[in-house]
């Protein structure tokens, strides 16, 4: 399998830009996932300079730049050309960081809206913006998650987007959560997945939530995922997403990216 492995800086709130490319390097990281720069989302109101100074530190980093992850939820209440004027402000961001993909959500379906309707509603989105994103050479990701958790619904999109620039990307946990396997997930997206998040976590005892822990010591079947991936000829990259930055209990990242890496790197091996 030749996928490539990262991590999100959502694992690491706390550490500079500078610290999580560091870290990156020392702990056999080949690139990095764009979620938080500083401990902060990444935002549009960036100076000149901070924009010229973060593009700079990740060319000099030597790794690869996975994505910028965005915020944007397609279904909002905003209307559809604010959200697809912040979608290409993101695009034009990316593409001065050489960044190759925009991760975007769906978003929750409003109260009184059809799913018929909230798919059409991403659909349109995405089709003005594949454009822009064709033009600029960077891709759009639909992530498995909010009310297109499903990939089967991400699926419906997809299928009336035609551009090669808009594809998914695959959470595992949330796909799990939907009662879809790997082998469901991979039949209805796997040639237009572009991201794969690996995370694991088990059910909270109340059944009301789950609870993310590291790999390996949960539900969710990340090892047989990247078995399917790789069945399937998947050659993007695998990013470990450890959400310390919206969980704080879970264990800190220079606890948390040493095992992640070392159980892929095991697992990768079998294959």
């Amino acid at each position: 399998m030749t996928s490539k492995l990262a991590y999100s800086t959502l694992a690491c709130p706390d550490w500079s830009l500078e610290r999580a490319l560091e870290e990156a390097r020392r702990r056999g990281y080949e690139g990095l996932e764009l979620r938080l720069v500083d401990g902060q989302p990444i935002g549009l109101d960036l100076s000149s300079s901070e924009r010229d100074s973060i593009g700079r530190l990740l060319r000099e980093s030597g790794l690869g730049l996975v994505a910028a992850d965005s915020s944007i939820r397609l279904l909002s209440e905003q209307l559809d050309v604010e959200v697809e004027n912040e979608l290409v402000s993101v695009l034009e961001l990316a593409a001065e960081w050489s960044a190759p993909l925009v991760r975007v959500f769906g978003g929750d379906t409003p109260d009184g809206i059809s799913n018929e309707d909230a798919v059409a509603k991403a659909v349109r989105i995405l089709e003005q913006t594949s454009v822009v994103a064709e033009r600029l050479g960077v891709k759009i990701g639909l992530e498995t998650h909010d009310s297109f958790s499903a990939a089967s619904t991400v699926a419906r999109v997809l299928a009336r987007v035609r551009s090669p620039h808009v594809g998914a990307g695959w959470d595992m946990l949330h796909t799990h959560r939907m009662g879809e396997t790997p082998e469901q997930v991979w039949e209805v997206i796997g040639p237009r997945i572009f991201n794969v998040h690996l995370k694991d976590a088990r059910r909270v005892p109340d059944g009301e939530g789950w609870q993310l822990v590291l790999l390996g010591n949960g539900e969710v079947p990340a090892r047989e995922a990247i078995n399917v991936l790789q069945r399937g000829g998947y050659e993007g990259w695998l990013v470990v997403e450890w959400e310390k930055g919206w969980h704080p209990e879970p264990e800190d990242p220079d606890v948390a990216l040493p095992h992640e890496i070392a159980v892929l790197r095991d697992w990768l091996g079998e294959i």
